[in-house]
């Protein structure tokens, strides 16, 4: 999907809200796991509830590799149900890879090609040449670890380097890297004050923004200081929507708290 795809789908949908697919089997509904494929289940009844709501899901691929082959089995069902029934629908495989180049190569193999998301997350820590593999897809996109929303992204993230914090060096540095124009980049919500300053080195770019919801940001916030003229920004919610209720209402009480969410975005699009 390329980003004026992303771009027509947001003024479509009057949406910039992103599901994230993390499903723990401890909180599925119960009746769910008779099935014989509970986390596809699940998966599929949150996106036939929420697919007109959302511009993009994102798998968290840990949830699913935590059950072995049977798990990522499921993610594979997920992404081709996904892309065979809601092709508009921009799609992140939340892995956090990033490693030396051929190993980075393969993931992107794994992720791009095999599976056919239109994204992955990767971590910049090891620099250029573990992110440009990434990169050489056409059509897709690498979301770059910028500066995120758990208490531990301050060990280093904001850490100060020749008077100016890790983060900058890390978003002025990636411009430089070959296909830079494939680049998103993970900003957490948590962080909405620093987005400010975020902008002024990437104005242009998509922000992958997850920490609306349970883990306490702030939509209002996070588009006063991070909306361009493009929008610019996937608001992510996973917990609070996909794990609105237990109970066999599960897919409509998702719907609902995704409505709640692309209501306030339909206001905040229609002040611009």
């Amino acid at each position: 999907m390329t980003t004026q795809e992303l771009i027509s789908q947001i003024k479509k949908k009057q949406s910039f809200l992103c599901i994230g697919l993390d499903v723990d089997l401890n909180k599925i509904p119960q009746h769910l796991l008779k099935e014989e494929d509970p986390i596809f289940a699940f998966n599929k009844a949150i996106i036939d509830a929420t697919h007109h709501l959302c511009v993009a899901y994102k798998p968290n691929t840990a949830f699913y590799e935590a059950y072995g082959l049977k798990g990522w089995k499921s993610l594979e069902r997920t992404i081709q149900y996904l892309n065979q029934n809601h092709p508009e629908i921009f799609t992140i495989a939340d892995a956090k890879r990033g490693d030396i180049g051929n190993t980075s190569s393969m993931y992107a193999k794994a992720f791009f090609e095999d599976l056919g998301f239109d994204s992955v997350t990767v971590a910049p820590y090891m620099g250029k040449d573990s992110v440009e593999p990434f990169l050489e897809f056409k059509e897709k996109h690498t979301i770059l670890l910028a500066l995120t929303s758990n208490p531990g992204a301050f060990d280093f993230q904001i850490k100060t380097i020749d008077g100016k914090e890790l983060y900058k060096h890390v978003l002025e540095t990636s411009k430089t890297w070959k296909n830079s124009e494939n680049l998103m980049y993970v900003v957490g919500a948590t962080k909405a004050e620093y987005l400010a300053d975020i902008r002024k080195i990437i104005p242009d770019s998509f922000l992958l923004v997850p920490g609306v919801g349970a883990q306490g940001g702030n939509l209002q916030e996070v588009c006063k200081y991070g909306m361009n003229g493009s929008v610019g920004l996937l608001i992510n919610s996973s917990r609070g929507i996909i794990y609105a209720s237990n109970d066999h209402s599960f897919a409509e009480a998702a719907a609902q708290k995704a409505k709640e969410l692309q209501l306030e975005m339909v206001e905040i699009l229609n002040q611009l």
